[in-house]
This record gives structure tokens, sequence and C-alpha cells, in this order.
């Protein structure tokens, strides 16, 4: 049976978005999603959303998030922009109205301030290791061994596992080298997103994502949530802190404990299609 689906990204973190609002329960195969998510024969895209009914009667939505690989995930910054976006052009809800959509992690706020922009509560940092999770006790940063050398690093859920690396240079050939060791390291045991970000001042990072169950992607905006909340807890950020990442700049707002993070950024349509 044909599925009708929306290609869409945020900052080149790209997404097939489909409509199960009249189907809920529905669940890809893993295959048929590793072969949908192939940019030679198959469709192309970092991770499949789902937009169906929500579970919690507090929500307006339900979205299901999968890996390119086909592993689910609980939470992705650019996919549920892509989400909000759709639903406004859908007029399934209002602009600049608050509106509480269901992650596979929990509920998030979402407001769409404009055409394509989208601003997304994304909950408050969880710092304990064992949420990461991570086979670590609490420390503001942690060691690991990787191919021989030493690499520090902060960690974080938001509401997916973050391991944050400070690196001189993004383009550095050692981050290509570290984030898929880093990925896959033991010490998360459900795998790891890698951060590897540049400080350019206490406003602004570069960074780079190397996500599990997708490799290197354009852009990661639960990673940019977490690189900022990272330097904002170690000291090295303020509150307010553009991310710039190689598909685009996100701006990330978050004053500390006791407060949710807020992201802002875009959310782009490429095409319609059937498959």
């Amino acid at each position: 049976m044909p599925i009708r689906f929306t290609k869409m990204h945020g900052i080149g973190n790209d997404f097939v978005v489909v409509d199960w609002r009249e189907d809920a329960g529905h669940v890809p195969n893993t295959a048929r999603i590793v072969a949908l998510s192939n940019r030679h024969t198959g469709i192309g895209f970092d991770q499949l959303l789902s937009i169906e009914p929500a579970r919690d009667p507090s929500c307006a939505f339900y979205y299901g998030i999968w890996n390119a690989d086909g592993t689910p995930s609980g939470q992705c910054g650019n996919g549920v922009r892509c989400v909000a976006a759709w639903l406004d052009r859908e007029g399934a809800i209002e602009r600049n109205v608050p509106v509480r959509l269901e992650s596979p992690s929990g509920p998030v706020t979402v407001r769409v301030l404009g055409e394509g922009i989208v601003t997304v509560d994304m909950g408050e940092p969880d710092f304990d290791p064992a949420h990461v999770p991570l086979d670590r006790p609490p420390h503001a940063t942690y060691t690991l061994e990787a191919d021989g050398e030493e690499v520090s690093f902060g960690a974080v859920s938001m509401g997916n596992p973050h391991a944050v690396v400070f690196v001189d240079d993004v383009t550095d050939p050692r981050v290509d080298r570290l984030g898929p060791l880093l990925t896959h390291h033991p010490l998360f045991p459900q795998g790891a997103n890698v951060g590897f970000a540049q400080r350019l001042g206490a406003s602004h990072l570069r960074l780079r994502v190397h996500e599990r169950g997708s490799g290197w992607t354009q852009a990661c905006g639960t990673g940019a949530c977490a690189a900022a909340a990272v330097a904002h807890a170690l000291g090295l950020a303020g509150p307010v802190v553009d991310v710039d990442l190689p598909g685009g700049r996100l701006t990330i707002e978050w004053h500390g404990p006791g407060h949710t993070l807020w992201m802002t950024g875009p959310a782009a349509f490429v095409f319609e299609g059937e498959v």
C-alpha cells in the first residue's frame, strides 16, 4: 500500500515525515527503514518521523522517531521543529500559541513563531549519569580511553544520551577518528550522540555531532542543546548561545538548574512523495 510522505530538514538534518494520525500504532520494520534511508536507492534521511494521535491527553499529538539504521530514538530537536512546522502547514495547530507535543521521551512544548521558524521547550537538561545512561558516578566531567587516547567530556541527557567534547578546532582530523569510537564506547550502554564543541566566545559555539544510529549529520538539535548546557554548567558560556553546525545555526537559551532549555531554529519543506 502506498504511503505519502514529506521530506523536510532542520539546518541540514533531514527527515521523512509520515502522517499516521489515522493509523495509530503502525511501526515500520527495521529493514524497511534502512532501505528507505539509503541516499542512493531509497529516499534518504537521517530520521523517520511519524505523526500520531497523542497517548498523553495533555498533548495535541505524538511523534515517533527512528534513526536511519532502524533503531528508535527518544528525542530529536531538529525533528520536533519539523513536526511543528508540518502541523502548522496542515492547520492542525495555531501559530504563536504554545502547543504540547508528546515525544517518545515525554512532552515538549512548541511554538511556531513564523513561516518555518519554531521554538521548542526541550525540558531541563539531566546531568544524572544514570539517566544518560553513563556507567560512572556523578561528576562535572568524565574521562575515557579511546584508541590509546584519554578523552575528557561532559555528559547530559536531553531525552537521549549526549557526550560533549571541547576541542580547539572541530575540523581537526582527530575529531573524525574519535566520533565513531566514542559513540560506541562501552561506557555508554545505549550508545551516545557525541558532540565536538569549539568555543568561539561566551555566547558562541561551533559544533559537529556524530549521532548514534545515523553517523555524522549536518545538524543535531539535541546535540546543540547538550553542548550549550554543558558549556553553561562548566562556566564556559552564558545563558544564550548561538550554536553553528555544518548545516546552520540554532539559538539555545538555558538559565541553569531549575529552568527548562529553549531551542529556536528553522524547519524547511523539501518535497512531497509517495512510496
